[in-house]
């Protein structure tokens, strides 16, 4: 047999069996990943979840990294395969059949994309709708308040039990929705807390105020602005949402680790923008209870002010969703 006949029927099992093998191995990768827990896996760089909420969000984030993976393996693996198998022979020396254009390849290329997309487009769209849901009634409520340069907390409680007490929400809270201000606890008369960038955490002495969560309870936020646009990020929380003047947004946690965890601001909003840092304290409900009754007894019962006033086509966005 010629040393052409040869190296041809040689190359030819190893052709028939690597795409074979190729997908297979995509459908192993991609099939390990449709049910999995997310301390089985690395973090990729995301911290320890510590709300009930952030295990979505990093689940998302190790099979994003998955399926990119499984697709580069794939996607190495033709280049490596037309490198090898396609090379030229050192005896052959005539010019290859020139293909101009191959249908069913072009299809493959455009259509894989487009369901890549797609896949990734659904999780995605499905994580941020569960994330993005809000109860009927959260156990606690808290006004987040972003201002130059640091950060406001109004504890929307009903501090001294008292129904009677705080019937009425005050102008301070105008920025909040008049649907979220329906699911204001009854009697609450609040107490808040703020800062300044030189404002210290005293038990840990990082930078900026520190905000009070109860573990193990669902604690809404509702973030307003004063002046521009705020991002409110607590690093272990695993995602942040945008604080916008004229436009309120929302979301809700359960915290489920006791400890003291770093936040900061996400958007760039001027000079000091570095300087707005704040903390989160996680303790349990009793001491959660017993830091309202502290900042009553220092005098800070109210609300601060919550900031600009939604913008009439986003009140009469909200009176739509009623």
């Amino acid at each position: 047999m010629s040393p052409n006949g040869s190296d041809r029927s040689s190359r030819r099992p190893m052709r028939r069996k690597l795409p074979q093998v190729l997908t297979a191995g995509l459908i192993l990768a991609t099939a390990s990943g449709c049910s999995y827990n997310w301390e089985d896996f690395p973090r990729l760089g995301m911290p320890t979840p510590v709300t009930e909420e952030a295990p979505r969000i990093l689940s998302l984030w190790q099979g994003s990294w998955a399926a990119a993976l499984a697709t580069g393996v794939l996607v190495w693996g033709l280049i490596l395969w037309s490198v090898v198998f396609h090379r030229r022979s050192r005896t052959k020396v005539e010019v290859p059949p020139q293909t101009r254009y191959n249908m069913p390849i072009e299809a493959l290329y455009t259509v894989t994309p487009l369901i890549i997309v797609s896949v990734l487009f659904y999780f995605t769209a499905r994580d941020e709708s569960k994330l993005l849901a809000l109860s009927d009634k959260p156990a606690h409520t808290i006004n987040v308040v972003g201002y130059q340069w640091s950060w406001g907390f109004n504890y929307i409680e009903n501090v001294d039990g008292d129904a009677a007490t705080g019937a009425e929400v005050p102008k301070e809270l105008d920025a909040v929705p008049d649907k979220w201000q329906k699911q204001f606890p009854a009697g609450a008369e609040g107490v808040y807390d703020y800062g300044i960038p030189g404002t210290r955490n005293p038990q840990t002495g990082n930078p900026g105020p520190t905000l009070w969560l109860p573990k193990g309870e669902k604690v809404r936020f509702v973030l307003t602005s004063r002046d521009v646009i705020h991002s409110f990020w607590v690093v272990p929380f695993l995602m942040k949402q945008d604080v916008i003047p004229g436009h309120t947004n929302a979301f809700e946690v359960t915290p489920t680790q006791e400890g003291t965890f770093l936040g900061k601001c996400a958007e760039l909003c001027g000079v000091d923008h570095s300087r707005m840092l704040f903390n989160v304290k996680v303790v349990s409900p009793e001491r959660y209870q017993q830091h309202l009754k502290e900042l009553a007894e220092k005098g800070q019962t109210g609300y601060i002010p919550s900031g600009i006033e939604q913008t009439d086509p986003a009140r009469n966005a909200e009176k739509n969703q009623l």
